[in-house]
């Protein structure tokens, strides 16, 4: 199987992406309205443990929509798709360190580690705008914890909207190729 045909796969199969970008836009929204609502340690809870669930549902949404829900067995994209999930579970341990530090550290430390975890997606789907994605995600998350004004879920904020913008970028990208 060539590179190319391999990456279209994931991106059919995945729709470019548009499910998990848009349930973990809205995960990174509700951790933020909860960090803003009940309190810093709530919203960081809320992303810690709903960060846990963008995968089953995503995989339940490609379900509902009556779409397979995994590459098949022995897809070459396989391994690097389970390789790259387990990134942002163990980066986020330095978000929760920052924290330990100053509390409105968690979500840009967090943008950083969710944007650089975007970057391998670049190859896994063959799209480009998954870099433009990790980017603004990573230098929105070092601009905010540098010079941002210090209010704790202005991050969350900032990457809840970028996610989901993104979901529906990603997704017009892939059917404007399928079309």
């Amino acid at each position: 199987m060539e590179i190319a045909e391999a990456q279209r796969d994931v991106r059919q199969l995945y729709r470019g992406g548009f499910f998990g970008q848009l349930v973990s836009g809205a995960v990174w929204l509700v951790a933020a309205g909860t960090g803003t609502v009940i309190s810093p340690t709530a919203g960081m809870v809320t992303l810690l443990l709903g960060g846990i669930l963008i995968f089953p549902v995503t995989t339940l949404l490609l379900r509902l929509t009556g779409r397979p829900t995994s590459l098949p067995s022995g897809h070459p994209m396989n391994a690097l798709a389970i390789q790259i999930a387990f990134t942002v579970p163990l980066g986020l341990l330095v978000a929760v360190a920052a924290a330990g530090y100053r509390a409105d550290w968690f979500f840009p430390a967090a943008m950083v580690i969710v944007g650089a975890h975007y970057l391998p997606f670049v190859f896994l789907y063959g799209m480009p705008l998954f870099g433009v994605l990790a980017g603004l995600l990573a230098g929105g998350g070092v601009t905010l914890a540098l010079w941002g004004p210090g209010t704790f879920s202005l991050g969350g904020w900032a990457a809840g909207v970028l996610l989901v913008g993104f979901a529906f970028l990603l997704d017009r990208s892939t059917r404007e190729e399928a079309s």
